[in-house]
């Protein structure tokens, strides 16, 4: 395969290992029904329940801070392990029993739990799963295959919002009947990963070695890991929940039903973009995509923050879409490539929990922000943080950083 033609890029999505598909179909099932809360949950916890935006962007910054903080633990007890699926496993499989509790739920407080249950679930499986996709792939198809799981979570995360748009339709806006129908799709994922995710074979460690939790190797990670961690929570303070977009589109009029339909576009825009740009990253660099990705979301802020209807809330949303297909693959890319392979699932452990504080930091600013100022001022101070990362990326680099 000569992934330097342009026929080579075009068709290495078919050379690529099966569990990367299946890993991706996964993501796809269980975004279809993540997706499908997520886009209705922001609007039953303010007009049904009653909540404030400042309450909304507490439980989104502390439900993704309690997944950062799993995922630690995850990610080095799969290397202290050597097995990543059963974490994987368990993972997928505490976000399952997590969805019904958001049509029962009658209080913010019960909201809270299913949030913060669903997300460590995600804690759980995200660093073994990531470390996954790198054990099953070679260096050089990396960029493509983290491209392709996130196009096919991608594709879940716009079925989701799409079917909360033609079910909120279907049941008269009927919010728990169709919170119910997420529990189907989250079923799905888990049986896909049980029957069709084969992990592959890791050499044993040394007979004495200790099996105790820690994160003494932490230490050993390479000054180039570090320098991927500083830059992802700088990029990450710039993009808080997309909670935030689904109530921009309630605040400019939108009916109840159409609410969903800004994750729709952000989604379709990120799905369709996901796998090229990983792909493109394998032969240019990651670097000039994350610039790519870097000045997008400043666009993206700006068109939201001063968007008057629908239509420009939508290309705002489209714009915010393209910007993560140019920027999570790439990021989870430079992980892996930086990473020894015994300290794979530590490595994305301790960068999802310095990105996950940042989440909490964005999110509980953002709510702030749109309680005493409106939205416009929550999407602009995203710009200027976005500005500021691309600064950063932009400042000269030691010869050890990614190219």
């Amino acid at each position: 395969m000569n992934a330097r033609t342009p026929s080579g890029a075009a068709s290495r999505w078919r050379t690529l290992p099966a569990g990367i598909w299946s890993l991706g179909l996964v993501s796809l099932c269980m975004d279809a029904s993540s997706e499908l809360v997520h886009s209705l949950l922001p609007v039953f916890l303010t007009a049904v329940l009653g909540a404030s935006m400042l309450t909304v962007g507490l439980i989104e910054g502390v439900a993704e801070a309690i997944a950062a903080f799993t995922r630690v633990a995850s990610g080095t007890l799969s290397d202290r392990l050597r097995r990543r699926k059963p974490l994987v496993v368990a993972g997928y499989g505490l976000a399952l029993l997590a969805k019904p509790l958001f049509p029962l739920a009658t209080s913010v407080a019960w909201v809270s739990a299913g949030r913060c249950i669903d997300r460590i679930g995600k804690g759980i499986r995200g660093a073994p799963r990531d470390a996954l996709v790198a054990d099953l792939t070679r260096p050089g198809e990396r960029g493509a295959a983290y491209g392709l799981r996130q196009a096919l979570d991608s594709v879940g995360a716009l079925l989701g919002p799409l079917l909360a748009v033609l079910l909120m339709l279907a049941f008269a806006n009927d919010l728990q009947a169709v919170l119910w129908v997420a529990v189907v799709p989250a079923a799905l994922a888990v049986l896909v990963l049980v029957t069709m995710v084969n992990e592959p074979d890791r050499p044993q460690r040394q007979a004495g070695g200790t099996s105790r939790l820690t994160l003494a190797g932490a230490s050993a990670l390479p000054r180039r890991f570090w320098l991927i961690v500083a830059g992802g929570v700088v990029f990450t303070l710039a993009r808080f929940s997309e909670a935030f977009l689904v109530l921009r589109a309630q605040d400019l009029g939108v009916g109840l039903a159409f609410v969903p339909v800004i994750l729709i576009v952000m989604n379709l825009a990120y799905a369709l973009a996901a796998y090229p740009a990983g792909a493109a990253s394998d032969r240019i660099g990651r670097r000039r995509l994350l610039l790519a990705g870097l000045l997008v979301l400043v666009a993206a802020d700006v068109t939201l923050a001063f968007a008057a209807g629908l239509r420009t809330a939508c290309a705002g949303a489209a714009l915010w879409g393209l910007h993560m297909a140019l920027t999570q693959g790439l990021l989870a890319a430079l992980v892996a490539d930086a990473a020894p392979e015994e300290l794979r699932g530590t490595a994305f452990g301790l960068f999802n929990l310095m990105t996950g504080v940042a989440v909490l930091l964005a999110s509980v600013v953002a709510g702030l922000l749109w309680s005493r100022f409106g939205a416009p001022a929550t999407f602009l101070a995203g710009a200027v943080f976005a500005l500021l990362a691309l600064i950063g990326l932009l400042a000269p680099r030691p010869a050890t950083a990614p190219r």
